[in-house]
């Protein structure tokens, strides 16, 4: 029993959502590994369905422990729904699937078939309620700038009453979740490697550049440290 409690605390249970249909050994549910993922990028896909139709978003994200922070306009018709009241339910929530991927090597294989990409991804299911309470939207908020560059929150202006009322955030537990990550070169076929084609994976990594001041900068602001350490 001290186990299974263990590993309910360092891992998430796979259902039947999360289990991946083909590569199964690629899925991972261990909480270092999914948060790590998370943690290393910004930009999530937020898909749910509006109409009987699937509709898919870019965004950005920030991670709270077990809790996922995303934010838009209030004008925002999904994040407007994930605090409609449904009769005399509040805040029924709103079904999603938030993913996130990392793009690290083309896989350049011998055959048409074999080519691939090295990747690392995190696939998030659940229900997104609306952040109301104000402390809670502005530490989510905060979460989400420190998020895409850590120590910029607390070094720039925080948002007024107008702003706050002008943004909507929604949270997403991480508890129906999974990862899954490609590593190593091509698999080719035996019969193909003697082929005279070249083969193997090209990394990709994001580069960051030298930071641009904006042109109305006033003089002598000291450029951030936190720029120049990504």
């Amino acid at each position: 029993m001290a186990h299974e409690e263990s590993a309910r605390d360092t891992s998430y249970a796979p259902t039947g959502r999360t289990v991946p249909t083909r590569a199964r050994e690629r899925a991972a549910y261990d909480h270092e590994t999914v948060h790590a993922i998370l943690d290393a990028g910004y930009l999530c896909h937020l898909g749910f369905v509006r109409d009987g139709a699937p509709v898919v978003l870019p965004t950005l994200y920030g991670r709270v422990g077990d809790r996922l922070y995303l934010h838009g306009s209030t004008g925002s018709r999904p994040l407007r729904g994930a605090g409609e009241t449904a009769g005399e339910a509040v805040d029924p929530g709103l079904p999603v699937c938030v993913t996130v991927t990392h793009v690290d090597g083309l896989v350049l294989a011998r055959s048409a078939f074999h080519h691939s990409i090295n990747y690392r991804s995190v696939v998030v299911h659940g229900t997104a309620h609306q952040v109301v309470d104000p402390d809670e939207k502005t530490a989510a908020l905060d979460a989400l700038v420190d998020h895409v560059l850590p120590g910029r929150a607390a070094d720039s202006r925080p948002g007024n009453a107008k702003e706050l009322a002008a943004t909507a955030v929604i949270r997403l537990d991480l508890r129906e979740v999974s990862a899954k990550i490609r590593t190593g070169g091509p698999n080719d076929e035996p019969e193909d490697l003697g082929l005279p084609y070249w083969s193997g994976v090209l990394p990709v990594a994001p580069v960051y550049g030298a930071p641009i001041p904006s042109d109305d900068l006033a003089p002598g602001t000291p450029q951030p440290s936190y720029l120049t350490a990504r």
